[in-house]
């Protein structure tokens, strides 16, 4: 019963994010499609946090590698083929987090947090000296990406609509391939890694092909997140190298509910709206911002998913009770 209501949740919220360009403005819109970009990046992050057990603080480096990526196969002037193009980043993604993978993943606990961090990092003061890059002032994309077939034309990500719509369907689309990994042996395996590590080597799991496996896949998709965005605003900086993003994203994943994949969605939506929204009421937001924060990890330890599971285990309670 939990899970029809939480499925017919899930569907509800899917129907009204499908029929909010027909009551949204312009503003609201590419808000909603920032928010579905970065809880697709929460879903990657939540695929090494909460599944894996590997916390990272610079998992911002794939996202910043995805959006400059984009920027440097996109002609000064003119459009570059979006499913050319994004074949490229997402292999570049790939191979860039097989070779920092097989780095980071030598070491765990507090010091994989460290050597994740000093990677994105290293990638932040390169990008802020680069005067080829556009050093601190970054860089612009004049023109968003083609989605051109031949001589049909699908959808356009300059129309702001259209893009929603494109943002929907990835979020849609990352959270089905996620859960669909999840449920394979691989995904049962990288969720034993978190469990026990050491039981699942003795049975001869090589546990380290794993965790690389899992982190090429959350490095992938987080450039996939990285591509849209910079897609969406034209724009590229060294903040999305940034810790500060890593942390972001790393409170979406603990607001929502780590291990949930629909946790991270749900931090996403929360997060960036309580901050939009006190922002616009006082330029000191960053303080109230931080008592939520504070808040929510207080009586929200397990996040805004764990309150469903909280319930759904009371009322299994009371009824054995009864």
């Amino acid at each position: 019963m939990n899970q029809r209501i939480a499925r017919a949740s899930f569907l509800v919220a899917l129907i009204l994010l499908a029929l909010i360009p027909l009551i949204g403005d312009k503003y609201e819109l590419q808000l909603l499609s920032k928010i579905m970009l970065m809880a697709i990046f929460a879903m990657s992050l939540d695929l090494l946090v909460g599944f894996t057990g590997l916390v990272s603080l610079g998992h911002a480096a794939f996202f910043g590698l995805g959006g400059y990526l984009l920027w440097f196969l996109s002609p000064q002037y003119a459009a570059t083929n979006l499913w050319l193009s994004l074949v490229e980043v997402v292999a570049i993604a790939a191979v860039t987090a097989l070779l920092i993978g097989s780095l980071v993943l030598r070491s765990s606990g507090v010091y994989f947090i460290m050597v994740t961090l000093a990677f994105a990092q290293m990638f932040f003061y390169y990008t802020t000296g680069a005067k080829w890059l556009g050093g601190s002032d970054g860089a612009y994309i004049y023109v968003r990406p083609s989605a051109a077939i031949f001589d049909w034309v699908p959808f356009n990500l300059a129309n702001y609509v259209q893009f929603y719509y494109v943002a929907l369907v990835l979020m849609i689309g990352v959270f089905l391939l996620l859960r669909m990994i999840l449920r394979s042996l691989f995904g049962r395996a990288i969720q034993g890694v978190k469990s026990n590590e050491n039981r699942l080597r003795s049975l001869g799991f090589p546990t380290f092909r794993y965790k690389l496996a899992s982190f090429v896949i959350a490095g992938t998709v987080a450039s996939l997140a990285g591509y849209f965005s910079a897609a969406q605003f034209g724009f590229v900086n060294p903040e999305l190298f940034g810790w500060k993003l890593s942390g972001e994203v790393l409170m979406m994943v603990i607001l929502g509910g780590m291990g949930t994949l629909y946790g991270p969605i749900l931090g996403a939506f929360v997060l960036v709206l309580v901050e939009t929204e006190l922002a616009g009421m006082t330029k000191h937001w960053l303080l109230p911002m931080g008592l939520f924060v504070i808040l929510a990890v207080l009586f929200l330890p397990r996040g805004i998913a764990g309150m469903r599971l909280r319930l759904s285990f009371g009322r299994s309670a009371r009824e054995a009770d009864a």
